[in-house]
C-alpha cells in the first residue's frame, strides 16, 4: 500500500486511524463503476478538517461500499480567510468561476445579484458539488462552501467591519491608478473580492462601494476582463500578494 493514493474522494465524516467511511450510492458507482477500484484498492480521503488520509476499500458493491482509513497521508491545509463575491453569468462560465476559486484558494463563494445580473437564480446544490470536484483534482484538502444567491445590496449592509473588500472596479482600467499589486500589500487576515457582472456595476453600486471603509478600489490591467477571467486574475493577485502562494 502507497501512501498517497491517486484516486481523491471528498466525504462528510470524521476521519482517524481505523475509521471506516460508508459511500453513497454515487460515491460507490464513481470508485467502483467509473474508476474500476475493486477491495483491496487504495483511495486518498479528506473532509476539510482532518487532513487527508489513505483509506483502503474493505467492501465494494454497485450501490454502496466500505472504507477504512489507514494513515494520515497529509495534514490539513486551510486557504487565506478570503471570500470571492461575483455575479452570476452563463452557466458554463459560472461552473468555471466556481471551480477555479476553489482551486485558486477561496475560503468561501458568495454569489450576489447586482443591478445588471443576467442570472437571478442558481443551482446551488450543484456549484457546491463542482467546488468538490476541483477539490479533490487539484490537491486541496478543504472544499469551500458556495453560498446560494443574495442581492448583493443586502450583503453590503451587513458587511462585517473587520473584513477588507477589494473592488475590482473595471472603470480603472487604462492606466492612470496605482499598480494591484502594491495596492493589495496592506490590510488584515480577513478580506474578500468582488466581481461584478458582464455590464459591470451600476453607478449607484460603485458610489456605494467607494463610500465604505472596508473597501478598496483596485484595477486588474489596462483592459476590460471577461467575468470568469476576471476572477482568475483578482484571486491570483491576491494569492501572490497576501495568500498562501
Amino acid at each position: 500500500m502507497s501512501s498517497r493514493a491517486k484516486i481523491r474522494l471528498f466525504v462528510e465524516h470524521p476521519l482517524g486511524e481505523k475509521q471506516t467511511v460508508a459511500l453513497s450510492r454515487e460515491q460507490a458507482h464513481y470508485l467502483f463503476g467509473v474508476m474500476r477500484l475493486a477491495v483491496g484498492a487504495d483511495v486518498a480521503l479528506f473532509n476539510g478538517h482532518d487532513g487527508e488520509w489513505t483509506a483502503q476499500v474493505v467492501e465494494a458493491g454497485k450501490r454502496g461500499g466500505l472504507l477504512a482509513c489507514i494513515v494520515k497521508a497529509g495534514p490539513q491545509r486551510m486557504p487565506p480567510d478570503l471570500w470571492l463575491l461575483f455575479a452570476p453569468i452563463k452557466k458554463a462560465r459560472t461552473d468555471f468561476i466556481v471551480e477555479k476559486a476553489a482551486e485558486l484558494g477561496a475560503a468561501r463563494i458568495c454569489p450576489v445579484q447586482t443591478d445588471f445580473t443576467n442570472s437571478e437564480r442558481i443551482r446551488q446544490d450543484r456549484l457546491q458539488a463542482h467546488a468538490v470536484e476541483a477539490a479533490e483534482q487539484c490537491g486541496g484538502t478543504y472544499v469551500p462552501p458556495v453560498d446560494d444567491l443574495q442581492k448583493l445590496d443586502r450583503v453590503l449592509a451587513d458587511w462585517p467591519e473587520d473584513r477588507r473588500l477589494i473592488f475590482c472596479d473595471e472603470t480603472l482600467s487604462g492606466g492612470g491608478a496605482s499598480h494591484p499589486l502594491e495596492l493589495l500589500a496592506g490590510g488584515g487576515e480577513k478580506a474578500a473580492i468582488l466581481i461584478g457582472p458582464e455590464g459591470g456595476f451600476s453607478d449607484a453600486e460603485r458610489a456605494r462601494l467607494r463610500a465604505m471603509p472596508q473597501a478598496l478600489s483596485i484595477p486588474l490591467g489596462p483592459r476590460i476582463l471577461r467575468a470568469d477571467t476576471a476572477v482568475v486574475a483578482a484571486l491570483t493577485l491576491f494569492q501572490a500578494t497576501r495568500g498562501d502562494w
